[in-house]
């Protein structure tokens, strides 16, 4: 029996679980980092334990430090959640050696599905269809290079330990597969311990459909339905749903089949995902399994009404699954969309910063919220930039489609660069609606998804002019209210003045158009102002809330929005859409000429993994100069334009901040 459970995780899977935990009567403790020190999943706990500083190896990567405090608050059970521990069978075998129960899969079932190459051999004897690749020891460079040219390009390179699409490259032609390589391998090092790499042929147009198993150590094993996972950038997914669209009862059966075939070819026990790639015609084709919980979990347990982390807590108790394979429903449609702080604009390169607002829907039955972070909360370069998981849930996919359009226009966010209007694009998309979805859908609708900037128009104008009208008055109010003297005509914001008509020019700078100026001429009419814009005049009045929901009428179309002020800038949200105008002080001196001209600065703070060229080499536009980690991955920076490089301001192994120097090109001006 469980009666104390440490949760060896962060973030909104150990918040998840803590729920499930506390509902069942079991205590739960949970385990920081000086990051996360006042983090949500820390205030949920009954007890806490500091493990260290924030870089993952420094606490959440140290088995002996979790250990330490499993056995320091009296933990019958650790739950590993996913990522970090969750598929280290070392840790697995500590915890029994421990005398403390592992909340997973057996040791020998997290080595052999962890490893992709020895998973592979498996699975072809279970005679479960796999990808043609080559999945052996040699991982010479010629070796590898020759066998992705007698597999056919395009192929992909995957890291034999990984997950999540780290160390995961697509190669379209021969002459890219060395750099690949050896970025791929410097991923996998990086996330894993461990560069050993597998080559595949990358099918064209792919679905990613995943099959949740659950067995237990009596020697049942079923499967919950699937998941389609087609929707991903980087190799990583974006929108999950079950069932996958266009799914017949047969292939369901086949791919389940298939899935439970692969788990008792390990003799698994516990929650775990069977990854599946389908081509065009619905042949599908094992790719990997993941050994432990998946984030996008929910949707299953939205489509059977099942609690999955309830079952993996009895299960590890011993218990007996409580339902059979005929017994598994499959009620309407659920979606889930992962809201990141990463700016899809450029490349969806992870942000970091303080979340210094951040509104979700209220959950309900259609609609269901997992997130471990809260107003105020920073988002770290150490951690997966997840800032919450939506999911909603209707009748079927139309229903449910409807659900995630209206709960995305509530999510606000504002710190961070975030992909909720990426995310609202995708939702309103009509190829998407259609259910014609693959792991190309993206790229393919790139234009549609990432569509350039548009100018401020006359009413985001207005709108921002309208609150920061409506914020002064409200701020002269509680003056007036705490002052000696609350009728003096000193604390009036009602633009009053003895003699001709009273106006208030503002003045915006608008960072979707190069900054280009505009400027709202106000003019006081009673309750409200006349605001002539670039485009014409404006009748505008409203009320703002404490909250910064503005209730605005203008010639007499009434919206609402929410309306915030940050330092100098002014967002306007409205729905799932948020735009910036920031505030121009007329008093200001011209602006400082660009201090980095010459230089190419840190796209996001990070580690540089390796640098390409030296001072005094002459480069061209686009060409990979180095490469930088953050949260887990490698990204290529490139050089901007062509130039001869005079400096190199950092090398491999040092940390650098988001907009640092990092290389000085010759022609810079002194």
């Amino acid at each position: 029996m469980i009666r104390t459970l440490l949760i060896a995780n962060r973030g909104e899977i150990a918040c998840r679980i803590a729920r499930t935990a506390r509902r069942m009567g079991i205590r739960v403790v949970a385990v920081y980092s000086d990051a996360d020190r006042d983090a949500l999943h820390v205030a949920m706990a009954d007890a806490a334990v500091h493990i260290g500083a924030a870089p993952p190896r420094e606490s959440y990567l140290r088995a002996d430090r979790i250990l330490d405090a499993a056995r320091a608050t009296g933990a019958d059970a650790v739950h590993p959640g996913y990522g970090f521990l969750s598929e280290n069978a070392a840790f697995a075998e500590a915890c029994a050696e421990a005398g403390i129960a592992f909340v997973g899969p057996p040791a020998g079932a997290i080595r052999a599905m962890g490893d992709k190459a020895r998973s592979k051999a498996l699975m072809e004897k279970a005679r479960v269809p796999l990808v043609p690749g080559y999945h052996g020891e040699d991982q010479s460079e010629r070796f590898l290079a020759d066998a992705a040219g007698d597999i056919g390009y395009p192929v992909l390179i995957k890291a034999s330990a990984g997950g999540g699409g780290k160390g995961m490259k697509i190669v379209e032609h021969a002459s890219d597969f060395s750099a690949q390589l050896a970025s791929a391998k410097r991923e996998a090092a990086s996330s894993f311990g461990d560069d050993r790499v597998l080559v595949e042929k990358y099918l064209t147009r792919p679905r990613h459909i995943e099959i949740q198993v659950f067995a237990d150590s009596h020697g049942n094993c079923i499967h919950l339905n699937e998941r389609d996972c087609s929707i991903q950038r980087r190799h990583q997914k974006v929108l999950e749903e079950a069932p996958a669209p266009g799914m017949t009862p047969e292939r369901r059966a086949a791919m389940g089949q298939a899935a439970v075939a692969a788990a008792k070819a390990v003799g698994y026990v516990g929650a775990g995902t069977v990854e599946f790639i389908a081509d065009e015609s619905g042949t599908f084709y094992f790719m990997e399994m993941n050994t432990r919980l998946q984030v996008e979990h929910p949707v299953t347990e939205m489509i059977t009404g099942l609690d999955l982390v309830e079952w993996q807590l009895r299960v590890a108790e011993g218990e007996r699954l409580s339902l059979a394979q005929a017994e598994v429903p499959v009620l309407g449609h659920a979606i889930e969309a992962r809201l990141y702080a990463e700016d899809p604009d450029k490349d969806f390169l992870p942000s970091v910063g303080l979340l210094q607002h951040l509104h979700l829907p209220a959950t309900d039955g259609a609609v269901r919220v997992d997130t471990g972070v809260r107003s105020g909360d920073a988002i770290s370069m150490h951690y997966d930039p997840m800032i919450a998981k939506l999911i909603v849930h209707g009748k079927d996919r139309a229903a449910a489609l409807q659900q995630l359009r209206a709960a995305l226009a509530q999510c606000q966010a504002l710190g961070p660069a975030t992909n909720i209007a990426f995310l609202a694009r995708v939702a309103a998309h009509p190829a998407y609606a259609a259910g014609e979805v693959d792991t190309g859908f993206i790229a393919r609708h790139r234009a549609a998804l990432l569509p350039p900037p548009v100018a401020a128009t006359d009413r985001d104008l207005a709108l921002a002019a309208l609150f920061l009208l409506l914020q002064r008055r409200s701020e002269a109010a509680r003056t007036a209210a705490q002052s000696a003297d609350p009728w003096s005509p000193w604390h009036a914001a009602d633009g009053w003045r003895l003699n001709g008509d009273s106006y208030h020019a503002l003045t915006f700078a608008d960072p979707a158009s190069d900054g280009a100026r505009a400027t709202v001429i106000a003019h006081f009419r009673g309750s409200g102002f006349a605001l002539e814009c670039p485009g014409g005049t404006i009748a505008a009045e409203g009320t703002l809330a404490a909250d910064g929901a503005l209730a605005a009428t203008l010639d007499g179309m009434r919206a609402t929005v929410t309306a915030l002020r940050q330092r100098q800038s002014v967002f306007v949200i409205d729905g799932a859409f948020a735009r910036r105008l920031d505030i121009v002080d007329p008093m200001a001196g011209a602006e400082d000429r660009d201090a980095d001209s010459g230089r190419l600065q840190a796209p996001m703070p990070g580690k540089v993994t390796v640098v390409h060229v030296r001072p005094g080499d002459k480069v061209k536009r686009g060409q990979v100069l180095m490469a930088m980690e953050a949260m887990k991955m490698e990204h290529a920076v490139a050089a901007p334009r062509d130039g001869t490089i005079k400096e190199l301001r950092y090398k491999a192994g040092e940390q650098v901040g988001e907009g640092e120097a990092l290389i000085v090109f010759e022609d810079e001006d002194a």
